[in-house]
Protein backbone atom coordinates (compact mmCIF):
# COMPACT_ATOMS: atom_id res chain seq x y z
CA UNK A 1 0.00 0.00 0.00
CA UNK A 2 1.46 3.78 -0.76
CA UNK A 3 2.48 5.46 2.28
CA UNK A 4 -0.69 7.06 4.39
CA UNK A 5 -0.70 9.64 7.35
CA UNK A 6 -2.98 9.83 10.14
CA UNK A 7 -3.08 10.14 13.64
CA UNK A 8 -2.30 6.90 14.08
CA UNK A 9 1.02 7.47 12.44
CA UNK A 10 2.78 7.13 8.71
CA UNK A 11 2.52 3.70 7.36
CA UNK A 12 3.10 1.81 4.37
CA UNK A 13 5.17 -0.63 2.54
CA UNK A 14 8.87 -0.91 3.96
CA UNK A 15 10.02 -0.08 0.05
CA UNK A 16 8.20 2.58 -0.13
CA UNK A 17 8.91 4.10 3.10
CA UNK A 18 12.36 5.55 1.65
CA UNK A 19 15.02 7.75 3.35
CA UNK A 20 14.19 10.93 1.87
CA UNK A 21 10.33 10.23 2.96
CA UNK A 22 11.02 9.25 6.08
CA UNK A 23 13.11 12.45 6.78
CA UNK A 24 10.58 14.64 5.08
CA UNK A 25 7.98 13.30 7.85
CA UNK A 26 10.49 13.99 10.78
CA UNK A 27 11.58 17.29 9.44
CA UNK A 28 7.85 18.54 8.96
CA UNK A 29 6.89 17.04 12.86
CA UNK A 30 9.81 19.19 14.18
CA UNK A 31 9.29 22.40 12.51
CA UNK A 32 5.47 22.40 13.06
CA UNK A 33 4.80 20.44 16.25
CA UNK A 34 5.84 20.97 19.68
CA UNK A 35 8.98 19.13 20.96
CA UNK A 36 10.65 20.29 24.03
CA UNK A 37 14.12 20.37 22.08
CA UNK A 38 14.62 16.81 22.29
CA UNK A 39 12.60 13.85 20.45
CA UNK A 40 12.88 10.40 21.96
CA UNK A 41 12.83 7.69 19.38
CA UNK A 42 12.22 4.00 19.61
CA UNK A 43 11.40 0.65 17.68
CA UNK A 44 9.68 -2.45 17.36
CA UNK A 45 11.27 -5.69 16.14
CA UNK A 46 10.92 -5.62 12.62
CA UNK A 47 14.18 -5.84 10.69
CA UNK A 48 13.39 -2.51 8.51
CA UNK A 49 13.20 -0.29 12.39
CA UNK A 50 16.70 -0.42 13.12
CA UNK A 51 17.49 1.29 9.72
CA UNK A 52 14.27 3.20 10.35
CA UNK A 53 14.76 4.68 13.40
CA UNK A 54 18.67 5.67 12.34
CA UNK A 55 17.14 7.79 9.67
CA UNK A 56 14.68 9.21 12.19
CA UNK A 57 17.48 9.79 14.86
CA UNK A 58 19.77 11.79 12.12
CA UNK A 59 17.25 13.80 10.78
CA UNK A 60 16.35 14.87 14.81
CA UNK A 61 19.93 15.91 15.30
CA UNK A 62 20.46 17.44 11.64
CA UNK A 63 17.07 19.82 13.18
CA UNK A 64 19.29 20.71 15.55
CA UNK A 65 17.65 18.45 18.36
CA UNK A 66 18.92 16.21 21.56
CA UNK A 67 17.95 12.92 20.00
CA UNK A 68 17.17 10.45 22.36
CA UNK A 69 17.48 6.59 21.29
CA UNK A 70 15.44 4.63 23.25
CA UNK A 71 16.00 1.70 21.41
CA UNK A 72 13.58 -1.62 20.84
CA UNK A 73 11.11 -0.39 23.60
CA UNK A 74 6.78 -0.64 24.01
CA UNK A 75 5.45 2.31 22.49
CA UNK A 76 4.21 3.38 26.11
CA UNK A 77 7.26 3.09 27.78
CA UNK A 78 8.59 5.12 24.98
CA UNK A 79 5.43 7.81 25.75
CA UNK A 80 5.57 7.55 29.39
CA UNK A 81 9.74 8.29 28.97
CA UNK A 82 9.19 11.55 26.49
CA UNK A 83 6.24 12.87 28.26
CA UNK A 84 8.29 12.90 31.79
CA UNK A 85 11.15 14.51 30.42
CA UNK A 86 8.50 17.34 28.29
CA UNK A 87 10.29 15.72 24.83
CA UNK A 88 8.52 14.70 21.50
CA UNK A 89 8.90 10.74 20.06
CA UNK A 90 8.44 8.92 17.46
CA UNK A 91 8.21 5.41 17.44
CA UNK A 92 9.10 3.36 14.64
CA UNK A 93 6.22 0.27 13.96
CA UNK A 94 3.80 -0.85 11.87
CA UNK A 95 2.05 -2.08 14.97
CA UNK A 96 -0.32 -5.41 13.89
CA UNK A 97 0.55 -5.07 10.51
CA UNK A 98 2.89 -7.78 8.13
CA UNK A 99 6.70 -7.17 8.20
CA UNK A 100 6.38 -6.09 4.94
CA UNK A 101 5.10 -2.48 6.23
CA UNK A 102 6.17 -0.41 9.00
CA UNK A 103 5.65 3.20 10.24
CA UNK A 104 5.90 6.10 12.43
CA UNK A 105 4.34 7.19 15.25
CA UNK A 106 4.41 10.57 16.77
CA UNK A 107 4.38 12.11 20.18
CA UNK A 108 4.21 15.91 21.47
CA UNK A 109 5.46 16.79 24.85
CA UNK A 110 1.28 16.12 25.85
CA UNK A 111 1.21 12.99 24.23
CA UNK A 112 -0.32 11.43 20.98
CA UNK A 113 -0.59 14.06 18.30
CA UNK A 114 -4.26 15.41 17.25
CA UNK A 115 -5.76 15.81 14.33
CA UNK A 116 -4.75 19.45 14.19
CA UNK A 117 -0.99 18.51 14.62
CA UNK A 118 -1.82 15.57 11.50
CA UNK A 119 -2.92 18.51 9.89
CA UNK A 120 -0.03 20.56 10.37
CA UNK A 121 2.53 17.97 9.58
CA UNK A 122 1.18 17.45 6.55
CA UNK A 123 1.50 20.79 6.15
CA UNK A 124 4.66 21.38 6.67
CA UNK A 125 6.08 18.49 4.59
CA UNK A 126 8.64 19.30 1.65
CA UNK A 127 10.48 21.84 3.84
CA UNK A 128 14.14 22.54 3.19
CA UNK A 129 16.87 20.41 4.88
CA UNK A 130 18.05 21.96 7.92
CA UNK A 131 21.94 23.97 7.79
CA UNK A 132 22.65 25.05 11.23
CA UNK A 133 24.48 22.97 14.11
CA UNK A 134 23.67 19.53 14.75
CA UNK A 135 22.16 18.30 18.01
CA UNK A 136 23.14 15.87 20.75
CA UNK A 137 22.85 12.61 21.14
CA UNK A 138 22.27 9.97 23.71
CA UNK A 139 20.98 6.42 24.54
CA UNK A 140 18.98 5.80 27.07
CA UNK A 141 16.95 2.77 28.49
CA UNK A 142 13.12 3.72 29.39
CA UNK A 143 12.01 0.43 30.39
CA UNK A 144 12.93 0.22 33.89
CA UNK A 145 10.63 2.88 35.10
CA UNK A 146 7.59 1.47 32.49
CA UNK A 147 8.27 -1.85 35.03
CA UNK A 148 8.45 0.12 38.34
CA UNK A 149 5.10 2.09 37.21
CA UNK A 150 3.35 -1.14 38.21
CA UNK A 151 5.30 -2.92 40.35
CA UNK A 152 5.51 0.25 42.64
CA UNK A 153 1.63 0.47 42.54
CA UNK A 154 0.34 -3.21 42.71
CA UNK A 155 3.01 -4.39 44.64
CA UNK A 156 2.72 -8.41 44.71
CA UNK A 157 -1.06 -8.23 43.91
CA UNK A 158 -0.60 -11.32 41.88
CA UNK A 159 1.74 -13.68 44.65
CA UNK A 160 1.45 -17.26 43.64
CA UNK A 161 -0.12 -16.88 39.48
CA UNK A 162 0.87 -18.93 36.91
CA UNK A 163 1.17 -16.87 34.51
CA UNK A 164 1.90 -17.75 30.31
CA UNK A 165 3.91 -14.59 28.39
CA UNK A 166 2.96 -15.22 24.73
CA UNK A 167 6.68 -13.64 23.40
CA UNK A 168 6.11 -14.14 19.77
CA UNK A 169 7.66 -10.62 18.39
CA UNK A 170 6.45 -8.17 20.92
CA UNK A 171 8.38 -5.42 21.64
CA UNK A 172 7.03 -6.08 25.69
CA UNK A 173 8.07 -10.14 25.55
CA UNK A 174 10.73 -8.88 28.26
CA UNK A 175 9.59 -6.80 30.39
CA UNK A 176 6.21 -8.21 30.54
CA UNK A 177 8.43 -11.26 32.36
CA UNK A 178 10.06 -8.76 34.33
CA UNK A 179 6.69 -7.18 35.73
CA UNK A 180 5.27 -10.41 35.83
CA UNK A 181 8.06 -11.40 38.40
CA UNK A 182 7.35 -8.13 40.54
CA UNK A 183 4.17 -8.69 40.85
CA UNK A 184 4.53 -11.95 42.31
CA UNK A 185 3.50 -13.93 39.64
CA UNK A 186 5.44 -16.71 38.31
CA UNK A 187 5.84 -16.10 34.41
CA UNK A 188 6.51 -18.93 31.52
CA UNK A 189 7.82 -17.64 28.05
CA UNK A 190 6.03 -19.30 25.22
CA UNK A 191 6.80 -19.54 21.42
CA UNK A 192 9.50 -16.57 21.01
CA UNK A 193 10.08 -15.98 17.84
CA UNK A 194 13.14 -14.34 15.82
CA UNK A 195 11.36 -13.59 12.76
CA UNK A 196 8.43 -10.93 13.14
CA UNK A 197 4.86 -12.50 13.88
CA UNK A 198 1.84 -9.76 13.21
CA UNK A 199 -0.60 -10.39 15.79
CA UNK A 200 -3.56 -8.41 15.49
CA UNK A 201 -5.23 -9.14 19.09
CA UNK A 202 -8.87 -7.62 17.80
CA UNK A 203 -8.63 -10.56 14.93
CA UNK A 204 -7.52 -14.18 16.28
CA UNK A 205 -8.46 -16.73 14.42
CA UNK A 206 -9.95 -20.39 15.92
CA UNK A 207 -6.87 -21.73 15.06
CA UNK A 208 -4.84 -19.50 17.12
CA UNK A 209 -7.54 -19.58 20.02
CA UNK A 210 -6.80 -23.46 19.58
CA UNK A 211 -3.22 -23.05 20.46
CA UNK A 212 -3.84 -21.22 23.30
CA UNK A 213 -6.06 -23.47 24.83
CA UNK A 214 -3.44 -26.50 24.03
CA UNK A 215 -0.86 -24.24 25.94
CA UNK A 216 -2.97 -23.37 29.32
CA UNK A 217 -3.19 -26.82 29.39
CA UNK A 218 0.48 -28.03 28.76
CA UNK A 219 2.14 -25.49 31.05
CA UNK A 220 -1.01 -25.15 33.68
CA UNK A 221 -1.04 -21.79 33.11
CA UNK A 222 -3.95 -19.62 34.86
CA UNK A 223 -3.83 -17.17 32.42
CA UNK A 224 -2.05 -16.26 29.07
CA UNK A 225 -1.01 -13.16 28.33
CA UNK A 226 0.53 -11.20 25.29
CA UNK A 227 0.46 -8.07 23.17
CA UNK A 228 0.78 -6.80 19.71
CA UNK A 229 3.88 -5.74 18.35
CA UNK A 230 4.85 -2.32 19.61
CA UNK A 231 3.12 -3.28 22.97
CA UNK A 232 0.21 -0.75 23.14
CA UNK A 233 -2.58 -2.99 22.66
CA UNK A 234 -2.93 -6.47 25.18
CA UNK A 235 -4.13 -9.63 25.11
CA UNK A 236 -5.35 -11.71 27.90
CA UNK A 237 -6.65 -15.87 27.73
CA UNK A 238 -8.62 -16.23 30.73
CA UNK A 239 -8.64 -19.87 33.07
CA UNK A 240 -11.29 -21.06 30.65
CA UNK A 241 -9.08 -20.51 27.83
CA UNK A 242 -10.97 -17.54 26.71
CA UNK A 243 -9.76 -14.86 24.74
CA UNK A 244 -10.83 -11.83 26.98
CA UNK A 245 -11.82 -8.90 24.27
CA UNK A 246 -10.18 -5.36 24.97
CA UNK A 247 -13.15 -3.66 25.84
CA UNK A 248 -14.14 -6.62 28.29
CA UNK A 249 -10.56 -5.80 29.70
CA UNK A 250 -11.06 -1.94 29.43
CA UNK A 251 -14.22 -2.26 31.64
CA UNK A 252 -12.92 -4.29 34.05
CA UNK A 253 -10.33 -2.13 34.44
CA UNK A 254 -11.63 1.01 34.63
CA UNK A 255 -13.87 -0.58 37.59
CA UNK A 256 -11.08 -1.71 39.52
CA UNK A 257 -9.71 2.49 39.21
CA UNK A 258 -12.76 3.97 40.03
CA UNK A 259 -13.03 5.71 37.03
CA UNK A 260 -16.26 7.73 37.04
CA UNK A 261 -15.93 9.29 33.53
CA UNK A 262 -15.41 6.15 30.46
CA UNK A 263 -14.38 7.93 27.24
CA UNK A 264 -14.62 4.66 24.93
CA UNK A 265 -15.58 4.54 20.95
CA UNK A 266 -19.37 3.85 19.65
CA UNK A 267 -17.69 0.02 18.81
CA UNK A 268 -17.16 -0.56 22.30
CA UNK A 269 -19.13 -3.94 24.33
CA UNK A 270 -22.39 -1.40 25.59
CA UNK A 271 -22.31 -3.12 28.84
CA UNK A 272 -20.16 -0.61 30.02
CA UNK A 273 -23.24 1.47 29.50
CA UNK A 274 -25.15 -0.33 32.82
CA UNK A 275 -23.54 0.72 35.77
CA UNK A 276 -20.20 2.00 35.26
CA UNK A 277 -20.36 5.34 35.49
CA UNK A 278 -20.75 8.25 32.82
CA UNK A 279 -19.50 6.59 29.21
CA UNK A 280 -18.98 9.04 26.65
CA UNK A 281 -18.58 7.48 22.86
CA UNK A 282 -16.30 8.65 20.40
CA UNK A 283 -15.54 7.78 16.96
CA UNK A 284 -12.47 5.20 16.81
CA UNK A 285 -8.84 6.35 17.49
CA UNK A 286 -7.19 7.27 19.75
CA UNK A 287 -7.21 10.69 19.07
CA UNK A 288 -10.93 11.02 19.39
CA UNK A 289 -10.48 8.97 22.94
CA UNK A 290 -8.54 11.82 24.04
CA UNK A 291 -9.92 14.61 23.17
CA UNK A 292 -13.60 13.41 25.04
CA UNK A 293 -11.03 12.55 27.90
CA UNK A 294 -9.50 16.21 27.74
CA UNK A 295 -13.29 17.96 27.25
CA UNK A 296 -14.13 15.90 30.24
CA UNK A 297 -11.24 17.23 32.34
CA UNK A 298 -11.28 20.79 31.66
CA UNK A 299 -14.97 20.53 32.68
CA UNK A 300 -13.89 19.12 36.12
CA UNK A 301 -10.37 18.84 36.67
CA UNK A 302 -10.75 16.14 39.76
CA UNK A 303 -12.67 14.26 37.44
CA UNK A 304 -11.76 10.23 37.12
CA UNK A 305 -11.52 10.24 33.39
CA UNK A 306 -10.54 6.90 31.77
CA UNK A 307 -10.61 6.03 28.28
CA UNK A 308 -10.09 2.68 26.37
CA UNK A 309 -10.42 1.35 22.76
CA UNK A 310 -12.18 -1.91 21.61
CA UNK A 311 -8.67 -2.99 20.89
CA UNK A 312 -7.75 -2.85 24.51
CA UNK A 313 -5.30 -0.05 24.68
CA UNK A 314 -6.04 1.74 28.14
CA UNK A 315 -5.75 5.34 28.67
CA UNK A 316 -5.46 6.28 32.58
CA UNK A 317 -6.43 10.61 33.03
CA UNK A 318 -6.06 10.76 36.60
CA UNK A 319 -4.24 9.72 39.49
CA UNK A 320 -5.46 6.33 40.64
CA UNK A 321 -4.47 4.12 43.80
CA UNK A 322 -3.16 0.42 43.48
CA UNK A 323 -2.78 -1.79 46.97
CA UNK A 324 0.54 -0.64 46.68
CA UNK A 325 1.55 2.73 45.75
CA UNK A 326 -0.09 5.35 42.81
CA UNK A 327 -0.47 5.00 39.49
CA UNK A 328 0.28 8.70 37.48
CA UNK A 329 -1.62 9.61 34.66
CA UNK A 330 -0.19 7.96 31.45
CA UNK A 331 -2.93 9.56 28.50
CA UNK A 332 -2.12 7.54 25.74
CA UNK A 333 -2.52 3.58 24.47
CA UNK A 334 -1.04 1.20 27.04
CA UNK A 335 -1.54 -2.75 27.01
CA UNK A 336 0.08 -3.56 30.62
CA UNK A 337 -2.45 -1.84 32.60
CA UNK A 338 -5.56 -3.06 31.40
CA UNK A 339 -3.70 -6.48 31.73
CA UNK A 340 -3.00 -6.29 35.44
CA UNK A 341 -5.81 -4.26 37.23
CA UNK A 342 -8.66 -7.26 36.34
CA UNK A 343 -6.47 -9.40 37.13
CA UNK A 344 -5.99 -8.24 40.83
CA UNK A 345 -9.41 -7.65 40.67
CA UNK A 346 -10.24 -10.78 40.22
CA UNK A 347 -7.87 -11.78 42.98
CA UNK A 348 -9.04 -9.22 45.31
CA UNK A 349 -12.85 -10.75 45.02
CA UNK A 350 -11.53 -14.13 45.71
CA UNK A 351 -12.64 -15.47 42.30
CA UNK A 352 -10.82 -16.70 39.35
CA UNK A 353 -10.60 -14.11 36.44
CA UNK A 354 -13.42 -16.26 34.40
CA UNK A 355 -16.00 -15.41 36.92
CA UNK A 356 -15.42 -11.58 37.42
CA UNK A 357 -16.10 -11.83 33.80
CA UNK A 358 -18.81 -13.86 33.51
CA UNK A 359 -20.29 -11.60 36.41
CA UNK A 360 -20.34 -8.93 33.78
CA UNK A 361 -23.68 -7.82 32.13
CA UNK A 362 -24.48 -10.48 28.98
CA UNK A 363 -23.08 -8.13 26.53
CA UNK A 364 -21.00 -10.45 24.34
CA UNK A 365 -18.44 -9.18 20.58
CA UNK A 366 -16.93 -10.24 18.18
CA UNK A 367 -14.48 -8.78 15.74
CA UNK A 368 -12.58 -9.38 12.44
CA UNK A 369 -11.40 -7.99 8.97
CA UNK A 370 -11.21 -8.98 5.44
CA UNK A 371 -7.48 -8.04 3.56
CA UNK A 372 -6.87 -6.72 0.49
CA UNK A 373 -9.88 -4.66 0.18
CA UNK A 374 -8.89 -1.22 -1.08
CA UNK A 375 -10.14 1.75 1.38
CA UNK A 376 -11.74 4.00 -1.23
CA UNK A 377 -13.71 0.37 -2.41
CA UNK A 378 -15.09 0.42 1.13
CA UNK A 379 -15.75 3.65 1.54
CA UNK A 380 -18.49 3.68 -1.51
CA UNK A 381 -20.17 0.24 -0.39
CA UNK A 382 -20.67 1.57 3.11
CA UNK A 383 -21.76 5.14 1.64
CA UNK A 384 -24.82 2.88 -0.13
CA UNK A 385 -25.94 1.30 2.39
CA UNK A 386 -25.97 4.20 5.17
CA UNK A 387 -27.87 6.96 2.59
CA UNK A 388 -29.91 3.99 0.98
CA UNK A 389 -32.74 2.22 4.29
CA UNK A 390 -33.34 -0.44 1.13
CA UNK A 391 -29.81 -1.39 0.56
CA UNK A 392 -29.25 -2.03 4.35
CA UNK A 393 -32.92 -4.04 4.68
CA UNK A 394 -31.40 -6.39 1.63
CA UNK A 395 -27.91 -6.68 3.15
CA UNK A 396 -29.11 -6.92 6.74
CA UNK A 397 -32.38 -9.25 5.69
CA UNK A 398 -31.58 -12.13 7.83
CA UNK A 399 -31.35 -9.73 11.37
CA UNK A 400 -34.70 -8.71 11.11
CA UNK A 401 -35.73 -5.37 11.46
CA UNK A 402 -33.27 -2.16 12.49
CA UNK A 403 -34.30 0.06 15.21
CA UNK A 404 -31.23 2.47 15.48
CA UNK A 405 -28.72 3.25 12.98
CA UNK A 406 -25.34 5.44 14.21
CA UNK A 407 -23.28 6.53 11.48
CA UNK A 408 -20.43 8.21 14.58
CA UNK A 409 -17.90 6.16 12.68
CA UNK A 410 -18.71 3.55 9.30
CA UNK A 411 -22.72 2.21 9.76
CA UNK A 412 -23.73 1.07 13.22
CA UNK A 413 -27.05 -0.99 12.98
CA UNK A 414 -28.82 -2.34 16.18
CA UNK A 415 -31.32 -4.59 15.47
CA UNK A 416 -34.99 -5.38 17.42
CA UNK A 417 -33.63 -8.79 18.19
CA UNK A 418 -30.38 -7.26 20.41
CA UNK A 419 -28.03 -8.04 18.12
CA UNK A 420 -25.62 -5.09 16.68
CA UNK A 421 -23.49 -4.77 13.76
CA UNK A 422 -20.79 -2.18 12.63
CA UNK A 423 -19.26 -2.17 9.82
CA UNK A 424 -15.97 0.32 8.92
CA UNK A 425 -12.86 0.49 6.59
CA UNK A 426 -9.67 0.37 8.65
CA UNK A 427 -7.91 3.73 8.98
CA UNK A 428 -4.42 2.71 8.18
CA UNK A 429 -4.85 -0.82 6.24
CA UNK A 430 -6.38 -2.01 3.02
CA UNK A 431 -8.75 -3.98 5.44
CA UNK A 432 -12.76 -3.82 6.13
CA UNK A 433 -13.46 -4.72 9.68
CA UNK A 434 -16.84 -5.80 11.05
CA UNK A 435 -17.73 -5.70 14.52
CA UNK A 436 -20.55 -7.85 16.14
CA UNK A 437 -22.80 -7.48 19.28
CA UNK A 438 -24.67 -10.19 20.79
CA UNK A 439 -26.50 -12.18 23.93
CA UNK A 440 -24.21 -14.51 23.41
CA UNK A 441 -20.61 -15.39 22.46
CA UNK A 442 -21.91 -18.02 19.75
CA UNK A 443 -24.23 -15.71 18.39
CA UNK A 444 -21.49 -12.44 17.95
CA UNK A 445 -19.15 -14.47 16.68
CA UNK A 446 -21.83 -16.57 14.25
CA UNK A 447 -22.76 -12.74 13.24
CA UNK A 448 -19.23 -11.74 12.19
CA UNK A 449 -18.33 -14.84 10.73
CA UNK A 450 -22.36 -14.29 8.12
CA UNK A 451 -21.40 -10.68 7.71
CA UNK A 452 -18.10 -10.78 6.57
CA UNK A 453 -18.68 -13.41 4.25
CA UNK A 454 -21.39 -11.29 2.82
CA UNK A 455 -19.27 -8.54 2.72
CA UNK A 456 -16.51 -10.69 0.61
CA UNK A 457 -19.03 -11.27 -1.77
CA UNK A 458 -19.75 -7.62 -2.27
CA UNK A 459 -16.34 -5.77 -2.05
CA UNK A 460 -13.89 -9.16 -3.86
Amino acid sequence: MAPKFGTSGLRGLVTELTEHLVRDYVRAFIASCPNGSAVHVGQDLRPSSHQIAAWVLDEVQAGGLMAVDCGVTPTPALALSSMEAGAAAVMVTGSHIPADRNGLKFYVPGGEISKADEQAILGALGGEAPSGPRGAFERRDVGADYVCRYTGAFGPALQGLRVGVYQHSSVARDLLMEIMTGLGAEPVAIARSDVFIPVDTEALDPETSALFAGWMAEHDLDVLISTDGDADRPMVVDDEARVVPGDVLGALTARRLGAGVICTPVSSNTQVDKGFGTVLRTRIGSPFVIAAMEEALAQDKAAKVVGYEANGGFLLGFEAEGPKGDLPPLMTRDCVLPIVAPLVAAREAGMDLSALIDALPARFTAADRIQGIDTEVSKTFLARLSGDAGARADFFADQGDEIAVDETDGLRVTFASGAILHLRPSGNAPEFRCYAEAGSRERAVALCDATLEKLGAELK
